[in-house]
C-alpha cells in the first residue's frame, strides 16, 4: 500500500484545521440521532408517503426527481422498513423544504439496502430546485395481504454501540488479525524488519468482509500496513463492527487507504468525497495529478471523477501549470473525451494538444499521437481557422491523412444541414458534433458582481415607451428595477457556417432580489439567480437546442461550479439548495454565461 502523497496530507490538514471540523461517517441505520445516510419521508400525514430526505454532513436534505423511478423508491421504502414501494411521486407539493438538495441523477438497481449505496455524482451536485424534490408512496403493512397478521418490531437502536463494546472488550473473540508494519530497520540477512500487532476479532463480524477470508476453518490472517497508518488500523477494524467512525485531518488518508485495500467501498468513497475540498488549494496542479494517480491505484471511481472534473473545468489553468508538460497520457485522454472541458474554443484545444505532443513526441508512438488527435472535435473549430491548419499546424505533415479527413468532416458540417449529416451517418451519436464549454468571446460573456454594468443603454431601453420586452410589456408603463448586473451577448444561431449571419441576442443578468425577478415576470426561488434569456426569437424549426451553462469562478482563480439553466434561470445558492462542487471562501464569484447550441 503506497503512502499518500505528503503535499496532499498537508493540504488536507490545513483544510480541516481552518474549518475546525471532524467529519463523522455513520452508516448504521436506526440510531437515536440521525446518522449519515438515514432517510425519512416528510410533508405528508401518512407515514408511508412523503418527500424523500436524506441525512448527510449533519443536515437533512432532499433528492431531485431527475432520473427518479421505482427502483430508487424501492430502496427508500425498504430502508424505512416498509415492504416495498407503491409508486414514485414527482411534482407534488409536500410543503416547503429547507436545506440542501443532496442528491441528483441517482441510479439504483433496486437491490441496494440504502439509498446512499446507489450511484450518484456527488453530494450537493445538482441544478434542481425544491420544486423538483422527489417523493415516494410506500406499501404500508396494511397493504400487504397475507394469511395472518405480521407486526414488525425494530429494536436496533443502539446496536452500533453494543457491537462497539463487544469489539472493545474482546470477549469470546475467535479470529486473530496480525498486522505487520515495516520498522525501517534491516535484519542481518538484509530483509526488512517488521513489527507485529495482533487484534482479536469475532469471526461472525469479520466474515462479512471477503478480504479477510474468515471462512469456517480459518482462525487468523496476517496483513501488511504501512507505518504511517499503523495507529489507525484498530479504529478501522472497529468500524467494521459499528459502521461508524470520526474522520479527522490526521486519519482521513489512512482510513481511505485501508478502506481501499480491504474492499470497504462505501467508506472509501465517502472519505474520497471529502478530498474535493483540497483540490483548489494547489495552483501548480501537482496535488490534483497526484491525487488522480492515487484514485486510479486505489480504484476509487468517485475520487477519480472529482479530480478529472476539476481539471476539465480548469483546463486552461492546467495547461499553464508546471505539471502540464509531463501530464500522464491516460489523464489527458480522459480530459479530451469530456464535453464539460472548459476552453476558449476548439482551435485553442488543438493548438495546446499539438504543443504537448510535440514536447512529448519522443515518448509517444505515431499511433498514440493519432489517438489523441482524433479526440479533437474538428467540426467545432471555427471555420476560418480550418483554412490555416495546413500551414500553421505543428503536426499536419506528420498526420496528413488524419488532418485531411477531419477537416473534410468539419467542412461537411459547415455546409450541410444536420438532417443531411444524419442521413450520411456522419453525425448520429458522434461527440465530434457536440460543443464543449467554450468561453471565447463568440459564445460567452462574464459578469463581475460589484462592477459597473456595461449595458446602461439596454437598461434605459426598458424605459422607452416604444420598447416592448419579451413579455409584451411596454417599458414606459413600468418602473425601472433596482439595477442588477447585466450584459448583452450576440451569437450566431449555431456554430455552422450556415447560420453565420443569423445572429441572436441574449441578455445575461444576475438577479439579487425578488423585485428584480418580478419586474421581468419571474418568480425566483432563491438568490442570487442567474438569467440568460433570448432578446429576439428564432425559428424552432431550425433544429437547434441551447444547452447553456453558467460557470462560477471563485476569486478569479478557479471554476468551482458549472450548472445548466432550467428555462432561463440558474440558481446560485451555497447554503440552501445547492452545494458547490469545490468550495469557495466568502462566496466571491465571477459569473460566466456560455451559450451552447446543439443540433437535435
Amino acid at each position: 500500500m503506497d503512502v499518500f502523497p505528503q503535499n496532499l496530507l498537508v493540504a488536507f490538514i490545513l483544510s480541516l484545521y481552518v474549518s475546525g471540523r471532524a467529519y463523522r461517517l455513520d452508516i448504521l441505520q436506526r440510531n437515536s440521532e440521525p446518522s449519515e445516510g438515514n432517510v425519512r419521508l416528510s410533508g405528508s400525514e401518512s407515514p408511508s408517503e412523503g418527500r424523500v430526505e436524506i441525512y448527510h454532513d449533519g443536515k437533512w436534505g432532499t433528492v431531485c426527481d431527475d432520473n427518479w423511478d421505482i427502483a430508487e423508491a424501492q430502496v427508500v421504502c425498504r430502508q424505512l422498513n416498509f415492504p416495498g414501494a407503491k409508486s414514485v411521486v414527482i411534482g407534488k407539493d409536500y410543503g416547503t423544504a429547507s436545506g440542501p438538495i443532496w442528491l441528483d441523477e441517482i441510479a439504483c438497481t433496486g437491490k441496494e439496502k440504502q439509498l446512499v449505496s446507489c450511484q450518484f455524482s456527488g453530494w450537493g451536485k445538482t441544478d434542481c430546485t425544491h420544486k423538483e424534490d422527489a417523493g415516494v408512496v410506500c406499501e404500508s403493512k396494511n397493504d400487504v395481504t397475507i394469511s395472518g397478521s405480521t407486526n414488525s418490531l425494530d429494536h436496533s437502536i443502539g446496536l452500533s454501540g453494543d457491537l462497539g463494546q463487544i469489539f472493545d472488550r474482546g470477549t469470546a473473540c475467535d479470529f486473530l488479525i496480525t498486522f505487520q508494519t515495516p520498522s525501517g530497520n534491516k535484519k542481518d540477512d538484509g530483509t526488512e524488519e517488521m513489527t507485529e500487532t495482533t487484534i482479536c476479532a469475532h469471526k461472525a463480524i469479520i466474515m462479512l468482509y471477503p478480504y479477510f477470508s474468515a471462512s469456517a476453518g480459518a482462525n487468523n490472517i496476517t496483513v501488511t500496513v504501512n507505518k504511517p497508518c499503523q495507529s489507525y488500523f484498530t479504529s478501522f477494524i472497529r468500524y467494521l463492527y459499528t459502521r461508524k467512525t470520526d474522520i479527522t485531518y490526521s486519519s482521513a488518508m489512512c482510513l481511505h487507504q485501508l478502506a481501499s485495500d480491504f474492499g470497504i467501498k462505501q467508506l472509501m468513497e465517502d472519505i474520497g468525497r471529502l478530498f474535493s475540498n483540497v483540490l483548489p488549494d494547489d495552483a501548480s496542479f501537482h496535488s490534483q495529478v497526484s491525487l488522480y494517480k492515487y484514485a486510479v491505484e486505489s480504484k476509487d471511481l468517485v475520487l477519480e471523477e472529482n479530480c478529472v472534473q476539476y481539471m476539465a473545468w480548469n483546463f486552461q489553468n492546467l495547461t499553464g501549470s508546471p505539471v502540464w508538460a509531463d501530464l500522464p497520457v491516460e489523464l489527458l485522454r480522459r480530459l479530451l473525451t469530456r464535453s464539460d472541458l472548459v476552453v476558449a474554443d476548439e482551435y485553442f484545444l488543438l493548438q495546446t494538444l499539438e504543443g504537448w505532443i510535440t514536447n512529448n513526441g519522443g515518448s509517444l508512438s505515431s499511433e498514440n499521437q493519432a489517438d489523441l488527435l482524433r479526440l479533437i472535435r474538428f467540426p467545432m473549430i471555427p471555420a476560418e481557422k480550418l483554412y490555416e491548419l495546413e500551414t500553421k499546424s505543428l503536426l499536419f505533415s506528420a498526420h496528413r491523412d488524419l488532418y485531411r479527413d477531419s477537416v473534410l468532416k468539419a467542412y461537411q458540417f459547415n455546409v450541410l444541414l444536420y438532417s443531411n449529416l444524419t442521413q450520411l451517418k456522419l453525425a448520429k451519436e458522434n461527440d465530434d458534433y457536440k460543443p464543449r464549454i467554450y468561453t471565447g468571446e463568440t459564445w460567452s460573456t462574464t459578469i463581475v458582481p460589484g462592477a459597473k454594468s456595461s449595458s446602461s443603454q439596454s437598461r434605459n431601453q426598458y424605459m422607452n415607451y416604444g420598447y416592448r420586452d419579451s413579455y409584451g410589456r411596454y417599458g414606459g408603463y413600468y418602473p425601472s428595477p433596482t439595477e442588477s448586473p447585466n450584459k448583452q451577448l450576440s451569437t450566431p444561431l449555431h456554430s455552422s457556417l450556415l447560420f453565420k449571419n443569423n445572429m441572436i441576442t441574449w441578455e445575461a443578468n444576475v438577479l439579487k432580489t425578488q423585485n428584480e425577478c418580478s419586474w421581468r415576470g419571474l418568480r425566483c426561488e432563491s438568490f442570487p439567480a442567474a438569467r440568460l434569456a433570448l432578446r429576439n426569437q428564432y425559428q424552432s424549426t431550425s433544429g437547434v437546442l441551447f444547452r447553456n451553462r453558467l460557470l462560477l469562478t471563485c476569486q478569479n482563480r478557479y471554476v468551482c461550479q458549472i450548472q445548466g439553466f432550467k428555462g432561463d434561470l440558474a440558481y446560485v445558492s451555497t447554503n440552501d439548495t445547492q452545494v458547490l462542487a469545490y468550495p469557495c471562501p466568502d462566496d466571491k464569484y465571477t459569473y460566466t454565461f456560455v451559450v451552447r447550441p446543439e443540433y437535435v
